[in-house]
């Protein structure tokens, strides 16, 4: 019988409290199946929160964030439980973006991941942050992130 690669995980499957913190938050991984073939995986978290650090204001976020794995996959319920952890974490726009990116690339080590964070108006100006750890990779279809610049009501 062929080895169950989910066995090892603990959130998936049950009832699981969301994380009070970035910190706090556990990642899950697997093997991936198909690390034979380069592909782009996409995750997007059109609502996305965290807070001001100055104000204790909340902000939102249009998070897509892609990336070509290697050997390992995250499970997809314990990035929702990361991301949701920041629902009371106060920082800054950049901050959250590229901490997001940098902890998945350190826990993945994917061949390539890049993190577009399209945050709405904070005292009038929308604030856009991108990471990518290099260059995109050839051969694999990498579509646009779709997310048009903010307009307003125009």
């Amino acid at each position: 019988m062929s080895e169950n690669i989910y066995e090892g995980l603990k959130q998936l499957g049950g009832a699981t409290e969301m994380p009070q913190s970035p910190e706090e938050a556990m990642l899950e991984r697997v093997r991936n199946p198909q690390a034979d073939v380069a592909y782009n995986v996409r995750f997007v978290a059109p609502e996305f929160t965290s807070l001001c650090p100055m104000t204790g204001q909340p902000d939102f976020a249009h998070l897509v964030i892609d990336y070509v794995p290697g050997e390992w996959l995250v499970e997809s319920k314990s990035l929702k439980l990361f991301l949701g952890s920041f629902r009371n974490h106060g920082a800054f726009h950049e901050d959250c973006t590229v901490s997001i990116a940098r902890r998945l690339a350190e826990f993945l080590e994917p061949q390539w991941l890049r993190i577009g964070g399209y945050w709405y108006p904070r005292g009038g100006i929308p604030i856009d942050v991108f990471y990518q750890t290099g260059p995109m990779p050839e051969g694999v279809w990498i579509p646009d992130q779709g997310v048009a610049p903010y307009r307003g009501r125009g």
